[in-house]
């Protein structure tokens, strides 16, 4: 996407006005990303955790924190800096064919986890409102895409912004059932469980739904939309002025979007741990059946936070995926691209968006069980996540590419022990598998 002039000083003073007479928006794509990460099929991976293993999961969240947020942090800063999204850096450093396998390997990944999504989305408004779960998934599929096709960003981005506060409804949930926080305390730095293939698998399966190689895409391009859509803002690397109070504005941002995720998905698991796991239920897939187990367990109102909150992610969910893959393509194939754009001005990144949603409710009537394509869908997250984010700590690590602000010492410290991390991770989980 082409760059506009930079913004005079007065049209900065009078964007800055606007940001302060309209609180939402101080918030960037952080906290929209960080509550993607929490998507139906999220959902389903800490309630599994939380009913197989009780309070013993409760660790994977605050290790997960500082790693995902580095992470995040990284790929928005090379958006910020840049002017260019993630696949577009990486195409301009790394030969294209590895570029095109990652990003290929991304939109199959995405589009098995978007039926996923919708399935769940589908099944839980079934239970709620009585109306035939295939109808509800159908309309829940119109309304995103014609959200995200034909609404511009400058105003679809404060739709999601709202759906945010969808994640309350889990910490909500714990008000309704009973928590011994003495052991919860207890458990989270202390685990009790036997390190065995079923636990190992668990843990990666959680690392694996919590740094998602589509959230990388979507933060550093949605960077680049906010820095176009207020008629542009000049790029970092040009501007050592608004540098300083950027870059700290994405870390704000970023970390306490990314603790809102986290600590939403601790609230997941411990509620499902403090009720499923104590009544014995462990075999919970969907999050549509973790809501529904809920409501004998723990009463009519947190079933119904419960499922709520999983149509509420899931609306925000369901286009993050979408429109990573619309991103990553684009940038790669050096189409037009961004949802500020309208469809004729960017064809090719809506048709990726489009045809990503539309297979994905083919599946559901496919003989493809969501399920499984889930399990799939993390098995090629696993296998894509490890080098992109080596090739993200080689690109914020370079001079060339972010001039005088190349990430921390720091961030690169936590990226690369994520690397390794989600590298052994995998290995693991084909060993286990």
């Amino acid at each position: 996407m082409t760059q506009n002039a930079p913004a005079a000083p007065a049209q900065a003073e009078r964007s800055l006005w606007a940001r302060l007479k309209h609180p939402l928006s101080l918030i960037g794509p952080g906290l929209i990303t960080g509550v993607a990460d929490d998507d139906p099929s999220g959902i389903a991976t800490y309630s599994q955790a939380g009913a197989q293993f009780g309070l013993n999961m409760l660790w994977t969240m605050p290790l997960a924190f500082p790693l995902m947020s580095a992470i995040q942090c990284m790929c928005a800063q090379l958006g910020r800096v840049t002017g260019r999204g993630l696949a577009a850096n990486m195409r301009a450093a790394f030969p294209r064919p590895l570029v095109l396998a990652m990003v290929a390997l991304l939109l199959i990944a995405n589009t098995l986890n978007i039926a996923a999504d919708e399935a769940a989305m589908g099944a839980t408004a079934g239970m709620v409102t009585g109306v035939d779960r295939h109808i509800m998934t159908v309309g829940f599929v119109i309304l995103t895409l014609l959200l995200q096709i034909f609404v511009p960003y400058h105003r679809y981005v404060y739709f999601l912004k709202w759906l945010t506060f969808s994640l309350l409804a889990y910490a909500l949930v714990l008000f309704t059932v009973h928590v011994p926080w003495g052991q919860v305390v207890l458990r989270t730095l202390v685990p009790q469980f036997t390190p065995n293939a079923q636990a190992a698998t668990m843990v990666v399966g959680v690392f694996g739904t919590t740094i998602s190689p589509y959230l990388f895409f979507w933060q550093a391009s949605e960077e680049v939309e906010d820095m176009n859509k207020d008629g542009g803002s000049p790029l970092l690397r040009a501007d050592a002025i608004t540098a300083a109070t950027e870059l700290r504005r994405i870390r704000w941002d970023t970390w306490s979007g990314m603790f809102y995720s986290n600590i939403t998905a601790f609230c997941i698991i411990l509620a499902t741990a403090v009720t499923l796991h104590v009544a014995g239920i462990t075999d919970i897939e969907t999050a549509a059946q973790a809501a529904s187990a809920l409501r004998p367990l723990a009463g009519p109102f947190a079933y119904l936070l419960f499922a709520l909150g999983i149509i509420g992610v899931g609306l925000i969910g369901v286009p993050v995926l979408a429109g990573s893959g619309g991103y990553a393509m684009a940038e790669v194939m050096g189409w037009r691209w961004g949802l500020e754009r309208k469809v004729a001005e960017a064809r090719g990144f809506y048709t990726v968006i489009a045809v990503s949603v539309l297979l994905a409710v083919a599946i559901q009537y496919s003989p493809i069980n969501p399920m499984k394509a889930l399990f799939w869908s993390a098995v090629i997250n696993g296998v894509v996540a490890v080098p992109l984010m080596a090739m993200l700590i080689i690109l914020v690590s370079s001079k060339s590419v972010m001039g005088a602000h190349k990430s921390s010492r720091v961030l690169i410290v936590l990226g690369w022990i994520t690397t390794l991390l989600m590298g052994g991770a995998a290995v693991g989980m084909f060993i286990s598998g």
